[in-house]
């Protein structure tokens, strides 16, 4: 393996991304004026169309998978590749959680180095330092030894349930995994571990009758639905980064009636597989407390957690390792949602949280700071150089320098 020596190219890299901040700027401009929320399949046609043109120009080649109730998803690869070469994976999307019509309410502003609007932060700002880094690769004629193959989907903020299957596959081939979702917080930490996710549905059966006229004949199914509640917060445990919410409760009929049934959506958090296992085992056992009511429940922790695996945190050092070279000292930190590095994370080492630096993901304050946008895709060009990841078992991930000169 060959080590790249330590008068690589970030010098290069970053002075040439920071001549592009305009162009940037302004593809930006353009993907968030292209309103793609993940309910309107037929938005992402321009916002995959623009990401495309933007490197077919530098000689990537784009194949569109069509979706059945998404609006698809790109694979994008170099025209001229070298066969036996193997290959990292990027990873983004284009669908937003902002319904048509946003930019009505929450236009576009550009204003003290910063851009607002609806998608501008998750993750469309990701999407453009993603373009520019392998564009300036490509431009600078710095070839990376192992191929970057691009992946976008349009479902990813309802979980990805067309796209997860490509992505599996990809990432069960890719020799690493670069996640283009906003950094966390305002310093743009890079997200090393993600909590797992899954939602159970509580359906209490009960009996309905008169309050009035025969109150006793009736089980509640609302009264054991609050037993249910409280059991299943009672499971939570921040230390341990558990989350339980009971997020939505629907029930009854009537005031004057005893509800006959009554429905819950839980949301589940975890950090390992292993608490993912306790509480989904926990949830499923649930008994009913209130005499004549039965329990009906389905559900799983269904999007493992992204875990702090030898290899994720190879993959990290190699960052913190490429951003010193490029002048400054880029962070960790751990993010409390999921993402397609969730998915990624289980088959290759997975770095996410490399997209935008700014806030206000799904918020009405969501921005963009435009000054970071260069630094950010040059780290990312400076990491797509990196030569195949040995195993975590062979060295040091602490201490292990990939641009140390001399390297074997």
């Amino acid at each position: 393996m060959t080590a790249i020596r330590t008068d690589a190219p970030g010098e290069a890299i970053l002075g040439h991304l920071e001549g592009e901040k305009e162009e940037m700027t302004e593809l930006l401009r353009e993907l968030v004026r292209s309103e793609s929320p993940t309910t309107e399949p037929d938005t992402q046609g321009h916002v995959m169309d623009l990401l495309s043109w933007s490197l077919e120009e530098v000689g990537y080649r784009v194949r569109h998978f069509p979706g059945v109730a998404t609006g698809g998803q790109l694979l994008i690869r170099p025209a001229q590749r070298r066969p036996g070469r193997p290959f990292q994976l990027l990873v983004g999307h284009t669908d937003t959680v902002w319904p048509l019509g946003t930019l009505n309410e929450m236009p576009i502003l550009v204003e003290d180095g910063i851009m607002r609007g609806p998608g501008a932060f998750d993750m469309k700002g990701g999407l453009v330092q993603m373009v520019y880094a392998l564009r300036t690769l490509a431009e600078l004629d710095l070839e990376p030894a192992v191929t970057p193959v691009v992946f976008v989907n349009s479902d990813e903020e309802i979980g990805s349930p067309e796209s997860e299957d490509r992505i599996r596959r990809l990432a069960a081939r890719a020799d690493r995994a670069f996640v283009l979702e906003p950094g966390l917080e305002l310093e743009g930490k890079l997200k090393t571990t993600r909590r797992g996710t899954g939602r159970f549905n509580v359906r209490v059966i009960g009996k309905s009758s008169h309050t009035g006229l025969a109150p006793d004949e009736g089980i509640s199914a609302i009264q054991e639905m609050g037993h249910v509640v409280h059991g299943l917060h009672a499971l939570a445990d921040p230390d341990r980064g558990i989350g339980v919410n009971v997020g939505q409760i629907q029930g009854g009929s009537r005031p004057n009636v005893v509800a006959a049934e009554c429905r819950a959506v839980v949301d589940v958090r975890v950090r390992s597989m292993e608490d993912g296992k306790w509480v989904e085992e926990r949830i499923l056992g649930l008994q009913s407390n209130t005499p004549g009511a039965t329990l009906e429940i389905e559900g799983a922790v269904d999007r493992p957690p992204m875990e702090g695996t030898p290899r994720n945190r190879l993959l990290w050092h190699c960052a913190r390792a490429a951003s010193r070279l490029l002048g400054f000292e880029v962070e960790e930190g751990r993010s409390g949602g999921a993402s397609d590095g969730n998915l990624t994370s289980l088959y290759t080492a997975t770095l996410d949280g490399l997209g935008a630096v700014g806030d206000g993901a799904h918020a009405l304050h969501e921005f963009v700071y435009l000054e970071r946008m260069p630094e950010r895709a040059a780290l990312l060009a400076l990491l797509l150089l990196l030569p195949p990841l040995p195993d975590p078992g062979e060295v040091d991930p602490a201490t292990w320098d990939p641009f140390a000169s001399g390297r074997p």
